[in-house]
């Protein structure tokens, strides 16, 4: 193996570069993950085009999206697939009580870490990850950690991991850049923080290197990251080397959007292994692995999705005031875009479908209103497959079976029968709902109400 003095080090390009490369510099971060440019213009939640117009700043980031069409792991989950792929871990046991914890700590021997299982970062700084010296101090460790609240997720599940030594702690992942439409590894020997403040405040110290799937995982992968990450200990580089391929296995034999290792250490001993595990796998591939799909955990999803799962509604809840439902995912993306182009903040993506059966307007209904924040509703509808009448049906079946009197409902109807959907609105005669003709009138107008 060559020695990291004979290859440079991936110096990053501009962010503002448009070339891309295989050593080209990832999109600067966010605060999301994966990291994201800081569109100037704001960009849509959704498409990720520019919106221009001041009002757009208050429109959610893509992740909300993004991370909707994805299943996220609990490290212990996560760890679970790194050890099938043979990444080494450290032993452990999941619990669920003070009592269960102590037992797991006896059977596991010498110090534990106390570990709260939640989707969320930052257990450590929440006191959600304790170390504890005896099976007595791990059942105290874990009384005080059930039930904790880590930014909205009560700990109900416990990781009982065996303490590790730590000399050193990297930094390991793969991901799927959409931008660049391959994978993305990222490395660097600064490991055990937040890989976005290494972004930021030490850029040169990440190396980010884009895969290309047509060629798959080549060995030249791994030395490159070793090397550009400056690790030179020749064993660390042997061990780093083979975590990179087995991590890259796992990421496309498991269909992950996500697979991270922070920190991945190295013990006094020499060994490297991870100690965490971050575990994203894309939701439409679950049909591949019933055994994941198994692992999902429906008790931490926010209850409107989980809502709309059960009714089979294409949802997803941001963080505004006006809900939007569209027929099909394009004509509902540039739903949002439109609304937030007025003014307006979105509260949802919401696809009615291909179909927009009279039910399935009921059911998207009955997910949007559950949302407290909505004070208006608007329906853009363009009838292709989609007929016009249906879906006029479906918003007064509505009516009639919901209590709709505090949602003001603007209407654009074109296309397929949309001029018998719009007779048949005007014929009941509900105030509530408010027929508009273009998108833009329509965005305008419940923009309007929700004020």
């Amino acid at each position: 193996m060559r020695t990291p003095a004979q290859i440079p080090a991936i110096a990053p390009k501009s962010p503002k570069s448009s070339d891309s490369s295989e050593n080209e510099l990832a999109p600067q971060s966010t605060g999301t993950y994966p990291p994201t440019r800081q569109p100037k213009p704001p960009q849509s939640p959704i498409t990720e085009r520019p919106i221009y117009t001041e009002s757009a700043r208050t429109v959610p980031r893509l992740s909300a999206w993004v991370e909707s069409a994805a299943v996220d792991l609990h490290e212990y989950q996560g760890k679970e697939l790194f050890r099938r792929v043979g990444i080494p871990v450290s032993e452990g046991r999941l619990v669920v009580s003070p009592e269960e914890a102590r037992a797991a700590a006896s059977s596991l021997g010498g110090p534990v870490v106390v570990k709260a299982q939640v989707l969320t970062g930052g257990r450590g700084k929440a006191g959600g990850v304790k170390l504890a010296e005896t099976p007595a101090d791990a059942e105290q460790k874990a009384r005080e950690i059930l039930g904790l609240d880590i930014r909205g997720h009560v700990v109900r599940r416990l990781w009982i991991e065996k303490a590790s030594d730590i000399a050193k702690e990297y930094y390991l992942s793969i991901t799927f850049d959409r931008g660049a439409k391959k994978p993305l590894f990222m490395f660097t020997t600064q490991g055990g923080v937040e890989i976005e403040q290494v972004a930021e405040e030490n850029p040169d110290a990440l190396v980010r290197l884009h895969l290309d799937p047509s060629e798959g995982f080549q060995p030249w992968v791994a030395r490159r990251l070793v090397y550009g990450g400056r690790v030179e200990d020749p064993g660390e580089q042997k061990q780093i080397a083979a975590i990179v391929e087995l991590l890259y296995r796992a990421f496309v034999e498991f269909d992950a959007m996500l697979c991270e290792i922070n920190p991945l250490i190295v013990t006094p001993d020499g060994e490297v292994k991870a100690l965490d595990s971050k575990f994203t796998v894309d939701d439409n591939a679950l049909f591949r692995h019933p055994d994941i799909s198994e692992m999902r955990d429906t008790a931490a999803a926010d209850p409107i999705e989980a809502f709309a799962r059960e009714k089979g509604v294409t949802y997803v809840k941001l963080d505004g005031d006006v809900g939007i439902c569209g027929n099909g995912a394009g004509l509902s993306m540039s739903t949002v875009d439109v609304v937030a182009h007025v003014g307006g903040k979105p509260a949802n993506f919401c696809d009615l479908g291909g179909g927009g059966s009279a039910q399935g307007v009921v059911d998207a209904l009955e997910v949007i209103t559950r949302d407290p924040q909505v004070k208006s509703i608007f329906f853009n509808v363009f009838g292709g497959i989609t007929r016009g009448d249906e879906v006029a049906r479906g918003i007064l079946e509505a009516l009639e079976r919901l209590d709709m009197s505090k949602y003001p409902i603007v209407v654009r109807l074109d296309g397929t029968n949309a001029e018998e959907g719009r007779a048949l609105l005007a014929k009941a005669g509900n105030p509530n709902i408010h027929a508009e003709a273009t998108m833009l009138d329509g965005a305008r107008r419940a923009v309007e109400l929700a004020r």
